[in-house]
């Protein structure tokens, strides 16, 4: 069966009203951009919908696994497509039951009429189109409240679109629409699906990754680079800032207690990223902590690690349960990844007994008793930004982007 259109639904942005059209250009532009390598399309966006117009049928598979993990669509139907009339659309449901005379089903027809200067209305649609199929199709049965599949028509101005399936986006909204925050990746299951999480909200990510060599080795890094590149896929390109940590990290090792290491460990790496963060235009901290899950995530250590920083501290899986994190791991295709057996700096000095409860007049006096202001001058001198695409290239290593010209023109007739 060769579908005429894809029919694109928005779902959260259609809570947008003045500045809907924006929001629209730029879910177009991310469309085109997950589809780049595929043909046989072009994409026409309107106010309350976007139709993708197929010209053939060889690559539209790919184009709805593609569609499924782009944020800002709630769902969207591969269709077939009638002109205003009735006998026409008649024919076009019997294209769409091609695939259903293998054995008895029940059906039922949902007609919806947003023209509202098509003659019928949709009682009389629903028993023309009922009654074409019992006729034709001895094998198909009406049953409205439990049916096997569900024969949507909907006549608009530019036709009638008759299909059977809605398949599920990822929801939110367009990447990068809104401002950007600075996320702690660490390597762990966590932390993608967090920054995951914020990209599909249209929050703009960038990533902090703290490492500390020789503890940590080459291979930590690379799966670092790694997910990077795996959540560039639908955004596009992230930048990734990469913190020498060892010096720092070991004498916060000799100086503080080894059951407040952790801790301490934790308000320095806020400290160094909030000072990225403030680099970057960044307006938050973000991290993939979820509550109780280990002992630098009960609340107390939470309220003693976020004193150190003004910036609001973002915890996108704080009340997740790990089985709904790692399903989401799974859709995003980072579980691998995040599983590879290399350390990251947040395990290899963990303490035998960290303090689950720490108290923050305690860590304060720990850390007060020596100066670490050069420690923390030199571990910003330390970092080093890359700039990945879902290519996995470094796009460019002195971050000066050069502007894109002649980009393809999209299609926003129908915005206006």
């Amino acid at each position: 069966m060769e579908f005429s259109h894809i029919i694109v639904r928005y779902g959260e942005l259609t809570l947008k009203s003045g500045n809907r059209n924006e929001f629209l250009k730029k879910l177009t532009k991310n469309i085109r951009y997950n589809l780049q390598g595929l043909t046989g399309f072009h994409v026409q966006t309107k106010r309350d919908r976007m139709y993708i117009h197929l010209d053939h049928n060889e690559d539209v598979q790919e184009i709805m696994e593609r569609l499924k993990k782009v944020p800002g669509i709630h769902n969207f139907s591969p269709v077939l497509r009638a002109g205003l009339d009735v006998e026409e659309a008649k024919k076009v449901i019997d294209r769409l039951l091609e695939t259903k005379l293998d054995k008895e089903y029940k059906f039922k027809i949902q007609t919806k009429r947003p023209n509202k200067n098509f003659p019928h209305n949709t009682n009389e649609l629903n028993n023309v189109f009922g009654s074409h199929v019992l006729i034709n199709y001895k094998n198909l049965k009406v049953n409205v409240k439990q049916p096997d599949f569900i024969i949507n028509v909907e006549v608009r101005s530019e036709g009638i679109f008759i299909f059977t399936d809605f398949i599920k986006g990822v929801g939110g909204f367009p990447v990068n629409t809104s401002s950007k925050v600075l996320l702690l990746l660490s390597g762990g299951i966590d932390s993608p699906v967090a920054a995951h999480t914020l990209q599909v909200k249209g929050v703009e990510v960038e990533m902090i990754h703290f490492q500390s060599p020789p503890f940590t080795s080459a291979e930590a890094l690379q799966k670092i680079f790694d997910l990077t590149i795996k959540l560039s896929q639908v955004v596009g390109k992230i930048k990734l800032h990469v913190v020498n940590f060892t010096k720092l990290q070991t004498e916060i090792v000799k100086r503080v207690p080894s059951n407040y290491t952790m801790t301490s460990t934790r308000r320095f790496m806020l400290r160094i990223a909030e000072e990225v963060a403030k680099k970057e235009g960044c307006l938050a901290i973000a991290t993939g902590e979820s509550l109780g899950q280990v002992a630098s995530q009960t609340l107390e250590s939470m309220n003693c690690i976020n004193e150190v920083t003004n910036l609001p501290v973002l915890r996108p899986l704080l009340t997740m349960d790990k089985v709904d994190i790692i399903k989401i791991a799974q859709d995003i295709d980072t579980l691998e990844i995040s599983n590879l057996p290399f350390e990251d700096c947040c395990t290899i000095f963990t303490p035998k007994a960290p303090k689950t409860k720490p108290r923050l007049e305690k860590i304060k006096a720990y850390e007060a008793r020596d100066d670490y202001s050069d420690l923390i001058a030199e571990t910003l001198a330390s970092v080093e930004t890359y700039l990945f695409d879902k290519n996995g290239r470094v796009v460019t290593q002195d971050m000066r982007e050069k502007e894109v010209k002649n980009e393809e023109k999209e299609d926003f007739s129908g915005l206006l």
